[in-house]
């Protein structure tokens, strides 16, 4: 899949792209990212990409014309229409369900917003999808684009070092939706603190069940919409409705 952004900073994404383990999906183009930078697609011995707003008040507004110019040049390079995407308090949340979706598709155009906004008329005839990453504001869109790519990126085959690790992350279907458990590792002492005893008996089912109890609790007490999700969806046993009523 190919991911284009569009970015006033792109030497910001050298370094994300570059570390971590989700590097392998772009090292190995899995996940291609192609950056642009408005600036280029801009008019005038200045390459001016923002003025200030109609109608007065603080900040500056990016300019339609060199964002619509550089959208232009990204989706020639690609060859074929794509969606595009703009970073936005307006956007849809972005949940697991939607990350398996982008994960699974050719990719998207993102757009990286800067300063007081950008001109309303761009945003309508030319952007197709908005995300928020959720209810505060940032200073431009580049953490939320690399927020989608390496949520996408982590989901792609070999990039995880254990195939099965993304199945049991919070969110994920396999786990019906709700979060995850404690995870504990060496030592089994640390400051006065033991692991909890199911997890060093090595009876699997024991553990298993010792890990759905503990998913249970932390959905109900953090996020209990998940909870009523998961109800509601037929996705709760009798053992997990006991296990819930015990936590009350």
């Amino acid at each position: 899949m190919r991911f284009d952004v569009l970015t006033l900073f792109p030497e910001l994404f050298a370094p994300f792209m570059a570390s971590g383990v989700t590097r392998r999906a772009y090292e190995s183009k899995q996940v291609e990212v192609v950056l642009w930078n408005p600036r280029d697609f801009a008019q005038g011995n200045y390459k001016r990409v923002d003025d200030r707003p109609f109608g007065g008040g603080p900040g500056m507004v990016m300019m339609a014309e060199p964002l619509s110019a550089c959208l232009d040049a990204a989706l020639a390079a690609r060859g074929s229409l794509a969606p595009v995407v703009l970073f936005s308090p307006i956007g849809e949340a972005l949940r697991h369900e939607a990350v398996e979706r982008w994960s699974a598709s050719e990719g998207a155009v993102l757009v990286c917003g800067r300063y007081e906004g950008i001109d309303q008329r761009f945003i309508d005839t030319r952007v197709t999808h908005q995300i928020s990453l959720g209810d505060f504001v940032l200073s431009g869109g580049e953490i939320p684009a690399m927020a989608l790519l390496d949520a996408v990126g982590r989901l792609q085959p070999g990039v995880l070092g254990d195939e099965a690790s993304h199945v049991q992350d919070s969110f994920n279907p396999s786990l019906d939706g709700l979060l995850d458990c404690p995870h504990y590792t060496r030592p089994e002492q640390w400051n006065g603190q033991g692991v909890p005893a199911p997890l060093l008996s090595g009876h699997h089912v024991q553990i298993e069940r010792w890990r759905r109890d503990q998913r249970l609790a932390i959905t109900a007490a953090r996020r209990p919409d998940l909870i009523d999700a998961a109800r509601a969806g037929g996705r709760l046993s009798k053992a997990d409705e006991a296990a819930l009523k015990k936590k009350l």
